[in-house]
């Protein structure tokens, strides 16, 4: 089975401007982008709880502890959410009418919650509509590895990151590309 599609800057980009354009804008945008920033799963996305991401005085957290229920596998994890992320989640936490800590962050259009499935077809459909080939709802989570290890950051960290078990199965999620080898070679 091939390897989910690794998205570059401008392809992300593309797809946030698709998004941009379309019903329910916010939310979209902030789902994918807990993928692209975050390295969340979609099944995560879909297990977020409203009280998993605010604290009591109602502000974004900085870290987000998703119980074994939430994740695959059934290991707990903890997601850090950087600032950028953390300004877009306080963005869509305007446009949320609900304050029930208990259900979750997203939404459908009929008001339900998404189930991993769904979500995964959601994104399957924004990335085919905004002209992206190749592209699963697993395409974020290995664009972040990949984008981390490009940065340097070593893969007991990325390991712990994406919650995986293996060195070797985080390995498997790095793409390498041509940019990369480029500033390899530039280092001698």
């Amino acid at each position: 089975m091939a390897q989910a599609k690794t998205f570059t800057d401008k392809e992300i980009r593309r797809v946030l401007d698709y998004i941009a354009t379309r019903p329910h804008a916010v939310r979209n945008r902030v789902m994918l982008l807990m993928t692209f920033q975050v390295g969340c799963r979609v099944g995560e996305v879909a297990q977020i709880k409203l009280g998993d991401i605010i604290d009591s005085d109602g502000e974004v957290r900085d870290e987000v502890r998703l119980s074994p229920e939430q994740t695959k596998g059934k290991h707990a994890r903890t997601l850090f959410l950087n600032e950028r992320i953390r300004r877009e989640l306080a963005e869509y936490l305007k446009t949320i009418r609900h304050q029930d800590l208990e259900k979750p962050l997203f939404f459908t259009q009929k008001r339900y919650g998404f189930t991993p499935n769904t979500l995964a077809q959601h994104f399957f459909h924004l990335y085919r509509n905004a002209g992206i080939d190749h592209a699963s709802s697993h395409s974020g989570r290995r664009t972040f590895i990949t984008n981390l290890a490009s940065r340097g950051v070593g893969v007991r960290v990325l390991m712990s990151l994406a919650n995986h078990r293996s060195i070797s199965t985080t390995q498997a999620y790095i793409d390498v590309n041509d940019d990369m080898k480029r500033r390899a070679v530039e280092l001698i």
